[in-house]
């Protein structure tokens, strides 16, 4: 491959935020061997930090070294540069040298976002479960937009089967970005694990309003669930199934959320069993292409 060819690629994986680290490594080493990357002008930088991770990745450690001191000599200093070193050093080094390398960071500077992320990470990864939720915490305290921080504070709550926590911190990630129906589903299927099942079903509901297709012209009759509505429909005719189920002991809802009326849960049953039918008469949504499991769904839903 040519190295116009090379830098063309890995251009790419940049602008996607693909890692794909054994092909960056063997297109990237290529050009920093002939030192093409000097020609990149601004765009050198970038390249350094790409190949860096990608050496990091596969184990090419002195490859790694090279890119981060070429790195280390153009930013001094460089907060971006020395969380690049703090992961070379979680991927040769013990645990607590990484972790005393980020706390001396965060001591110089207590807003480095990353690399108090990049000690979150390295305590739950060895196991510190209590200790990382409490440096998440703080740091969610201090970066309180960061979503992405409180679906993992929420992920290490459910870890832990801390349910009503991970409920909460789910809610802060919904309040951030109220129109991403993933985060609904996550919060919904966090719902239902919880035994709320009011509250799961209304927001597996939720997710189908988000989610379902919106095509001008097209009633809910002749419109085919896809992805994730499918997924919602089917935590909605779980959540119905359960609360329908002749039993003097239903689940109370923690959140006070109140189940619909008997009526409206058959209704609701009877639409998620139509709707996971359409589903799954055609596969992907093409007509005369048959789904697979079809056979099995119509069977658990009847």
């Amino acid at each position: 491959m040519s190295v116009a060819s090379a830098l063309s690629q890995l251009a790419n994986y940049r602008v996607h935020n693909t890692r794909a680290s054994q092909r960056t490594f063997e297109k990237g080493y290529q050009i920093l061997q002939k030192n093409a990357h000097k020609n990149l002008g601004d765009d050198s930088w970038a390249f350094l930090e790409q190949l860096a991770l990608a050496s990091i990745d596969i184990g090419r450690l002195d490859v790694a070294d090279d890119c981060l001191q070429l790195l280390s000599d153009k930013f001094p200093g460089s907060p971006r540069v020395e969380c690049l070193t703090g992961i070379r050093l979680e991927a040769a080094s013990p645990p607590e040298t990484a972790l005393k390398y980020y706390s001396e960071l965060l001591e110089a500077d207590s807003a480095n976002a990353t690399a108090w992320k990049r000690k979150i990470s390295v305590l739950r990864r060895t196991g510190k479960v209590e200790k990382a939720v409490g440096e998440l915490c703080a740091f969610l305290d201090t970066f309180y937009t960061d979503v992405e921080g409180w679906l993992e504070l929420a992920d290490l709550y459910a870890e832990c089967c801390q349910y009503t926590p991970s409920l909460q911190a789910l809610s802060h990630a919904l309040l951030l970005a109220p129109q991403n129906p993933f985060y609904a589903l996550q919060f919904a299927e966090t719902a239902y694990t919880a035994n709320d099942l009011p509250l799961a079903l209304k927001t597996f509901l939720v997710v189908v309003d988000m989610s379902d297709g919106d095509e001008s012209g097209v009633t809910l009759a002749e419109s085919t669930p896809l992805g994730i509505t499918v997924r919602a429909w089917f935590g909605v005719k779980l959540c119905t199934r359960r609360l329908l189920a002749p039993s003097t002991l239903q689940p109370s809802s923690e959140s006070g959320t109140p189940p619909p009326t008997p009526t409206h849960l058959a209704l609701l049953d009877e639409l998620a069993t139509e709707r996971l039918r359409v589903a799954y008469s055609s596969s992907a949504g093409v007509k005369g292409e048959i789904a697979r499991g079809r056979e099995e769904v119509f069977a658990w839903v009847a």
